[in-house]
Parts: C-alpha cells; sequence; structure tokens
C-alpha cells in the first residue's frame, strides 16, 4: 500500500468534519435520497467520515458492498438490492439500514489506490441514469480533493508521516479506544542525537535526509497500526496502541538494528542516533495527549542527559 493511502486512512476515527459533511448533505438534496455516506475502508471494517440519515458510525467489511465497489472505478449502481443475487450474503445491511436502492462512487487517491466511496441509500428500488451517475461521480471528485486536502493538513511536508496535527487528531481516538477496552498503550517520544551537528556541519539538505532517513526507519519497524508522526524539528513520536509492554523493546530493538545497518553502509560523516521517551499510558489516570507528550519528552531528555554523562 502507498504511503499516500496509509495517510488518507490515517483519517479514520477523525472527528466529523463539516467538509465532508456538506457532500452529503448535498448528494441527498441532488438526488432526493435520505441516506447519504462518505465511508472510508481499513482492513477489518468501513467508517464512515460523514453520515447523512443514519446514524451507524461503521460496518464490518463482511457486512458491506465495498468488494464490488473497488473492483472497477465506475459507479456501483443497484436498483433494488432484493433482487440482486450478488448481495445475497448482506442481506442482514440491508434489513439494518431499510436499504432497497444502492449506488456507490469509488474514492481514489491521487495515484489511483481505492480508498472508500460516496454512497447513496434509499429506502425504495429506483432507477438511476447515465447522468446521474455522471453527477455523482463530479461530487466524488470534490471528495476526494477534500481527502487529499485533509492529508496535507496533517501530513509533514518533509517527510510524509504525520505532523503534529495528524498525531493529535489519530492518537486521541486511540487512546480513546485502548481505555474502553482497557489495553495498553506506549507512547514513545524520539530526538536525534547530534542533528545540530549534522545541519551545521553537512548543511541543511544533509539534515533533511537525515530527517528523511529516520522517518522511514520509524515506519519499517513499527506496526502499520501505530501512530508515527514528526511533531517538529527533529522530534519524533510513535504511539503503540494496543501493545504489551515487551514489545515494545522488541520494536525498539529492530530500530536499532535497522539504524545500525545504515550505519555501517553509508558514506558520510555521521552516524544516525536518537534519544526515547518512553511512556507506558496508565488507563486509570485521565490525561490529555499534550501532558502525556510532556510526561515523554521529559523521560527523553533524561535519557539523553544520561547518555552524554556516560559517554554514549
Amino acid at each position: 500500500m502507498a504511503l499516500q493511502a496509509k495517510q488518507a486512512r490515517k483519517v479514520l476515527d477523525t472527528e466529523p468534519d463539516e467538509r465532508f459533511d456538506r457532500y452529503t448533505r448535498l448528494a441527498c438534496k441532488i438526488f432526493d435520497v435520505p441516506i447519504a455516506l462518505v465511508s472510508l475502508v481499513d482492513r477489518e471494517r468501513r467508517w464512515f467520515k460523514s453520515r447523512y440519515g443514519v446514524e451507524v458510525p461503521s460496518t464490518v467489511q463482511g457486512f458491506s458492498f465495498c468488494g464490488l465497489e473497488m473492483s472497477g472505478d465506475e459507479v456501483l449502481v443497484i436498483p433494488d438490492v432484493r433482487k440482486d443475487e450478488r448481495f445475497r450474503d448482506n442481506q442482514l445491511l440491508a434489513m439494518a439500514l431499510n436499504l432497497q436502492f444502492y449506488a456507490a462512487c469509488p474514492l481514489q487517491s491521487p495515484r489511483g489506490e481505492h480508498l472508500g466511496s460516496l454512497c447513496l441509500i434509499d429506502h425504495r428500488p429506483r432507477d438511476f441514469s447515465p447522468d446521474d451517475a455522471d453527477k455523482l461521480k463530479e461530487l466524488g471528485h470534490l471528495v476526494e480533493a477534500e481527502l487529499s486536502s485533509s492529508v496535507l493538513a496533517t501530513t509533514d511536508e518533509l517527510t510524509r508521516i504525520s505532523n503534529r496535527r495528524g498525531f493529535i487528531a489519530v492518537a486521541t481516538h486511540a487512546l480513546a479506544a485502548a481505555a474502553r477496552s482497557g489495553q495498553p498503550s506506549t507512547l514513545v517520544l524520539f530526538d536525534l542525537d547530534g542533528f545540530k551537528a549534522i545541519n551545521d556541519d553537512l548543511g541543511h539538505d544533509v539534515g533533511d535526509q537525515a530527517l528523511v532517513d529516520f522517518a522511514r526507519a520509524l515506519l519499517k519497524t513499527f506496526r502499520e497500526s501505530d501512530v508515527v508522526a514528526r511533531l517538529g524539528g527533529d522530534e519524533f513520536c510513535v504511539l503503540l496502541s494496543p501493545v504489551k509492554p515487551e514489545a515494545v523493546q522488541v520494536a525498539l530493538g529492530r530500530l536499532d538494528q535497522s539504524l545500525e545497518q545504515r550505519n555501517r553502509g553509508l558514506q558520510s560523516k555521521y552516524r544516525l542516533r536518537y534519544s526515547a521517551g518512553i511512556l507506558d499510558v496508565d488507563q486509570n489516570r485521565q490525561s490529555e495527549l499534550d501532558e502525556l507528550l510532556r510526561e515523554a519528552d521529559q523521560r527523553m531528555y533524561k535519557s539523553k542527559r544520561e547518555r552524554r554523562y556516560r559517554g554514549d
């Protein structure tokens, strides 16, 4: 999966957004339907970034029409779900939503990866003309543009991972979900050692490449479900949720091996190294994410001072 598609899926579980809500409202008005959805998909479910006319926030992938939507680039139209044999296994979903008519325009990233759909639902069978399909496509393109804009606003321009704004938006919901299920989470804050010297001695282009290389190492090391971000400057962070504490040390060991391999093969005058602050999140303690970041930051600087004292 391309990085851009991964970033777009980070929009999952973020707060409702008027930019998307206006398109579901507009779709209902244009096509005279009671329900319109902007849905995004991950491996396990379909999540509604915007929903008009329905309260369900998400569905399990098995109970959706996603397979057919994702099989092509054209608008999918089902005039009467009850008479379509392809959807025999989706009758539970159809009954839950009182769904009889269904139309969906696939949503894609600029590189062509499928992200989800803009879909229409009606409680009665109906026809959908080629002109209607073209209008739905036009609305779909506008939603795609909003998705791209949302990703850009929450993505670090240099490293192409989440920026601070994107991290807070996603990590807040990840922590809340972990708290509800009683699962442990760990926040790790990273600071590159000797980064100022890299910039001063070798130039900002080399410094920028060091940041990009470290971001790639983080993405390679941690799970796709972990939230990886550049907070600013040479500070990075990762939220692992859910995770067992011992698994964090295993992941950091993989990161050390990856960087050591890079450093051995690098034809330059510097080594890419880091200090880290590791904070196991206490589920019984109500803490804002900014407070958790400050505490992890304090632990990171304590680790950095101890390493300097030892001469590491």
